[in-house]
């Protein structure tokens, strides 16, 4: 009789864990780290209770004499049809410096995951020591494909486990460089269209541990805000930009609610401003007038201002589209050449160090190189694709690409900022599909001032 009763308790068990399982489609997924606060989001099948517990990531067994980490748990949220079943959660009992193992908990029950869950807090270095080194990884491009609505022919997407090796870097954050879903036909005119791309993409199982133990930040391009090249007169831009941060994380939104996705955040003595340079964009064949805008008045005064108060040793722009390639194509900021002079102007006057830039949208990968008389160099880090099919620009005048960067395959950066504060390097390294490393440049604070 015990025997029977053990077995019915273990069965009820096992059963009440797969239930719990299958409620969870996406997730969970790591979100924006700060001292005191770090974000996290989740996505259940159906309506749901769901939360998190986290505590301090133990140093040592706890068998080996460690008193067991204190448990906290973040506010409980529901999940419901109308914000796609998606939940953002916050761990605000969390402390500088630190990192916490999480749990997923929905409907009150632990739900298991085959990887690690993990996050940080920032390392408050200021007046205290020198800035940690920290690894982050970047991409943009990622189309997964779904054959009921692609277009005939082969396949647009593919070799999903470039995302598995991204996880293997471990690195600090995932960067978004836009591109990260792509809107099909049946999907941009609708809400439910919507929604659907971003749970179709959000759900690839290749993409899972990444999500689960590594901070994502992102920005959007052409592809995740509407149709392809799409602008400022996109008319379902406010149902994109809502799906947008229901399954994203960002930190802040630095133009308003209603005004696009660009803000900013910093990594120990690096800031990165997430541009939008789609909300305010001209059409690209409007060339009525010389006040065609990428970024439009509101967004480039922000950047500038911020640029200029920013102590930051790195100064990261993040924009869905090249910036310092001079080919005049019709997605580059070469195409905006008024607006675009008047950023590298101000940059330049106001004697602005650190700054470079990193973008996607391209297809391929290429570092650009642009000398100034009298002021230290530009770089432009074009990262691109991530799953969608790569682009060679064989017939391109990017007169300012540097030797040995061109990468036409699918492939991902990671970057490492390391060093003493007087003395910081930034070293890039761009990996294909396997991990297998392509090209690594090193770019010294030095030489950006």
């Amino acid at each position: 009789m015990k025997k029977h009763c053990l077995f019915l308790l273990l069965s009820f068990l096992y059963f009440s864990a797969v239930a719990q399982s299958a409620l969870l489609k996406s997730g969970p997924m790591v979100g924006y780290s700060d001292y005191k606060e770090v974000s996290l989001w989740v996505q259940t099948t159906q309506a749901a209770e769901v939360k998190i517990v986290y505590f301090e990531k133990l140093q040592v067994p706890s068998s080996a004499g460690a008193k067991p980490a204190v448990r906290y748990e973040t506010a409980r949220v529901r999940t419901v049809p109308e914000k796609a079943f998606a939940a953002h959660l916050i761990a605000d009992k969390v402390q500088p410096g630190k990192r916490y193992t999480y749990e997923l908990h929905i409907n009150n029950r632990k739900v298991e995951r085959p990887y690690p869950l993990e996050f940080q807090t920032q390392t408050l270095w200021q007046w205290r020591t020198d800035p940690p080194d920290f690894k982050f990884a970047t991409g943009s491009c990622v189309y997964i494909n779904e054959t009921d609505v692609d277009r005939p022919g082969k396949p647009y997407g593919g070799e999903y486990e470039i995302l598995e090796r991204i996880a293997d870097q471990k690195p600090d954050f995932m960067l978004w460089l836009g591109d990260n879903i792509y809107l099909r036909e049946v999907d941009w005119n609708t809400r439910t269209g919507i929604l659907h791309r971003y749970t179709h993409t959000r759900s690839t199982p290749e993409m899972q541990r990444l999500l689960g133990g590594t901070h994502h930040y992102a920005i959007w391009d052409d592809h995740d805000y509407g149709p392809d090249n799409s602008d400022r007169g996109f008319a379902n831009k406010h149902l994109t930009l809502e799906a947008f941060k229901l399954f994203w994380a960002n930190p802040n939104y630095a133009l308003g609610e209603n005004a696009g996705i660009a803000g900013t955040f910093q990594w120990n003595d690096v800031q990165f401003f997430l541009l939008d340079n789609r909300w305010f964009r001209t059409p690209d064949r409007n060339r009525l007038g010389p006040d065609r805008a990428m970024l439009g008045e509101q967004q480039l005064q922000w950047l500038v201002d911020n640029l200029v108060y920013s102590r930051a040793t790195f100064k990261v722009i993040v924009i869905g589209g090249q910036v310092l390639n001079p080919a005049d194509l019709e997605e580059n900021y070469a195409d905006y050449a008024s607006e675009r002079e008047q950023l590298l102007r101000a940059i330049s006057e106001a004697r602005v160090p650190g700054v470079l830039f990193l973008d996607g949208d391209r297809h391929h990968t290429v570092l650009t190189k642009l000398d100034r008389a009298g002021r230290y160099p530009l770089y432009d880090l074009t990262v691109s694709p991530i799953t969608s099919s790569s682009y060679e620009p064989k017939n391109e005048a990017n007169t300012a690409a540097v030797s040995g960067t061109l990468v036409a395959e699918r492939n991902f950066a990671v970057i490492e900022v390391k060093g003493p504060r007087t003395d910081r390097t930034l070293t890039i390294r761009i990996h294909d599909v396997k991990g297998t490393e392509k090209w690594r440049r090193d770019i010294k604070a030095s030489e950006l001032k």
